[in-house]
């Protein structure tokens, strides 16, 4: 007998939406190239066209200002640059880096090192904000752009980016926020939110791989050195002919998520407050990361001390349940989570963080199976504990 396996991995990658897949298909079939004057290309630069509409419409913004990208992480890697310009202060810029960002922003700007400030977070995993008006005030001979994700990959801890982006607003700086997690779990409105440019990726709202894009607030921001040259298209930003296909199921899955966006979140504060609950149930001593911060609804990070992450997942895994160990890697091991040391998290604890992200397949019955697989875990290690004891 097959088992019926359960995904809560969403926040690595979630599964393609239906929507997704038969845009997918469609532009597979349809072909063309959309720089192409006659009728395929035309047709073909529709396609990307109304997809540019539906992701533009996902986050607030204006389609103009919707640049597509191989994923977030190009993206990311295109907006934090010193050739940023932006109205007429000619101060170089300073770049202030949240320290629980993903990789792609940690290790993905072209800034020098002298350049670069990583800022604190507290232990509920939000920015200092007290470190980096102190650290604004010791370099006023240069101009702010600030990294700071809406929501983190790991923790989901909801950022203050509206408050952060006042102090860096003064300064006449600007906000660059990853939103990959926050797009489609959260109302993200590119107008109101403090941002000034955010990234999002398909695959993490049910689209396809392979896709991503980087959005402006306002067309006075310009990138004078773009990452990836040749032809012109995204307007000079990104050049080479454009994935039709991933951009195309990039649209649909933004079109059905906006959709269906209030009674996902809703859905998902329901799932995520039964898991918590049985959570605690189980293991009175576990830990919740971020539990003392907004966070948003589909993710829940978590320790149980003593029961080390890799054992875990692989004995989730065997029962059918697909969770990780916080950011997905390349190397697909479980690796120390420089979140949780950001936030003073103690080394046996960090070893024992699982994360559990919810989206739109999961059921109600997926967070009870979940919870009779940590029941069963739990179980078997309190026994082997005894056991050693003896």
């Amino acid at each position: 007998m097959t088992m019926t396996r359960i995904y809560l991995d969403h926040n690595a990658t979630a599964p393609i939406r239906p929507e997704a897949a038969r845009a997918v298909g469609r532009a597979l079939v349809q072909g063309g190239n959309p720089s192409s004057i006659h009728t395929e290309g035309r047709k073909a630069r529709a396609t990307i066209e109304r997809a540019r509409e539906d992701v533009a419409a996902l986050v607030g913004a204006q389609p103009k200002n919707v640049f597509f990208t191989s994923g977030a992480t190009e993206a990311l890697n295109l907006a934090l640059t010193p050739s940023l310009q932006a109205g007429c202060d000619a101060r170089p810029w300073r770049l202030y880096v949240s320290a629980t960002e993903h990789a792609a922003v940690l290790m993905g700007h072209r800034f020098p090192e002298d350049a670069v400030e990583i800022v604190p977070v507290k232990p509920n995993g939000v920015i200092d904000l007290d470190a980096l008006a102190k650290a604004l005030e010791q370099h006023e001979y240069s101009r702010p752009l600030l990294a700071l994700q809406i929501a983190n990959n790991e923790t989901g801890v909801i950022q203050p980016v509206k408050a952060a982006a006042e102090l860096i607003h003064g300064r006449d700086g600007l906000v660059v926020s990853d939103a990959v997690q926050a797009a489609g779990r959260m109302p993200v409105d590119i107008e109101t939110c403090g941002a000034d440019l955010i990234a999002i990726s398909a695959h993490k709202i049910g689209g396809p791989s392979g896709a991503g894009a980087l959005i402006r607030r306002k067309e006075a921001i310009h990138i004078g050195e773009p990452l990836v040259r040749g032809g012109g298209q995204e307007k000079g930003l990104r050049a080479g002919t454009e994935n039709l296909a991933s951009i195309a199921g990039f649209g649909a899955a933004a079109e059905a998520i906006r959709r269906d966006l209030a009674a996902d979140v809703s859905r998902l504060e329901s799932q995520r407050e039964r898991l918590e609950s049985g959570i605690f149930g189980i293991a009175q001593d576990v830990v919740v990361f971020g539990a003392a911060a907004e966070r948003i609804p589909n993710t829940v990070a978590f320790a149980v001390p003593g029961v080390v992450a890799e054992t875990a997942l692989i004995s989730f895994d065997l029962a059918g349940v697909a969770i990780s160990s916080g950011s997905a890697c390349s190397s697909g091991k479980v690796k120390n989570s420089h979140v949780l040391d950001a936030m003073g998290v103690k080394p046996d604890i960090r070893a024992c963080m699982l994360r559990v992200s919810l989206g739109w397949t999961t059921s109600d019955a997926d967070i009870e199976r979940f919870l009779e697989v940590f029941a069963q875990l739990r179980a078997n290690t309190s026994v082997a504990g005894k056991v050693l004891a003896a």
